[in-house]
């Protein structure tokens, strides 16, 4: 089954008249959403068994755990709207639509991969999807979402620009400097923090002497909210909030998102610095997918929904994997290529 048939036929359904859970998501949404995120989950733990097996080089920071935050996010955005991010990527991938495949095969260093093979896990880019990146810079691509906010500013458009980065990014001076420009000239941009308490190996209260980074934009001007990463009805409510402030040509928005990863920093990280009892506690007592599972069973969905969308997911990882591997590695020639653009 194709990647996104499930999805639309899910989509496809939203006009029907369905229960709200008693966060605003209705039962369609929401069935969305919790297809999304286990999409990612499931396609992050297979990358996870392929770079075990070495077939997969370099590094690979997985997503594991977080998988409310972007989905949240991006059922909150429309057609056009833009996304760029760091280096914990796949799942900002995999959620604005990019096939599991495509992103699998780059992983690999696969030609049929959607760098040609050349990116790798941390740079990979979609046109198509509004996607502009994965990068490996800590808090580089605050700077180039703030430039994709500005043209839309220029063009006079509508559309919004989603810039994520982490809690170890947050104290980057481009960082500011972006709050800056983006605030004097009232940007459509809105500044994710995703909040995973750890800035590689190093616990956000040891990094920074704020103990809210939601209020970083205060100096400028700009609005910042708090928001449970864990629960992804809460995180599309703020997301809807921020979405409407930068379309009404209030200027930027900042959410701080408050999530946490189950995995270590990369995969080449044990993880020593926290305990297998504070990990295991988000596991058994926060896990966005648990979670939204638990409601969507309060409002009807039935056990064989659940199977065909673990099906499909399970379906779409596993051809997904089957084609990274028998894809041909790139060409020599590509070395020469995508190096300059002539103007």
């Amino acid at each position: 089954m194709a990647q996104a048939d499930t999805r639309k036929k899910l989509q496809g359904s939203q006009g029907k008249p369905g229960k709200n859970s008693d966060h605003g998501l209705s039962r369609e949404r929401l069935l969305v959403g919790y297809r999304d995120m286990l999409l990612i989950r499931r396609f992050e733990e297979k990358a996870g068994q392929l770079y075990g097996m070495g077939l997969i080089g370099g590094f690979c920071h997985l997503y594991i755990g977080q998988e409310a935050v972007v989905v949240g996010i991006q059922l909150a955005l429309s057609e056009g709207d833009e996304v760029i991010t760091s280096y914990r990527d796949h799942g900002h991938m995999l959620a604005t639509g990019m096939e599991a495949r495509g992103v699998m095969a780059e992983l690999t260093g696969r030609a049929t991969g959607y760098s040609r093979g050349k990116g790798g896990s941390m740079h990979m880019f979609s046109k198509e999807k509004c996607f502009f990146g994965g990068h490996g810079i800590v808090g580089a691509q605050v700077s180039l979402g703030t430039g994709l906010a500005f043209s839309n500013w220029y063009r006079g458009n509508d559309r919004v620009a989603v810039t994520y980065f982490g809690d170890g990014a947050a104290n980057q001076g481009q960082v500011f400097e972006s709050f800056n420009l983006a605030a004097l000239m009232k940007l459509p941009n809105i500044y994710v923090i995703e909040n995973n308490k750890y800035g590689m190996g190093t616990s956000v209260e040891r990094a920074t002497a704020s103990h809210n980074l939601s209020m970083n934009g205060a100096p400028w001007g700009i609005k910042g909210v708090q928001v449970d990463g864990m629960d992804i009805e809460a995180v599309h409510k703020a997301a809807e909030q921020a979405v409407a402030a930068c379309r009404a040509g209030e200027g930027p928005f900042l959410l701080e998102v408050m999530t946490y990863r189950y995995r270590g920093h990369s995969m080449s990280d044990p993880a020593k610095y926290r305990t297998r009892e504070e990990v295991q506690e988000m596991r058994t007592k926060h896990d966005a997918i648990e979670g939204a599972r638990h409601r969507l069973e309060g409002m009807g969905v039935t056990e064989a929904e659940f199977k065909a969308i673990d099906d499909e997911v399970k379906g779409i990882v596993t051809e997904a994997a089957e084609f990274a591997q028998s894809s041909p590695e790139p060409d020599p020639a590509e070395l020469w290529t995508d190096v300059l653009v002539e103007s």
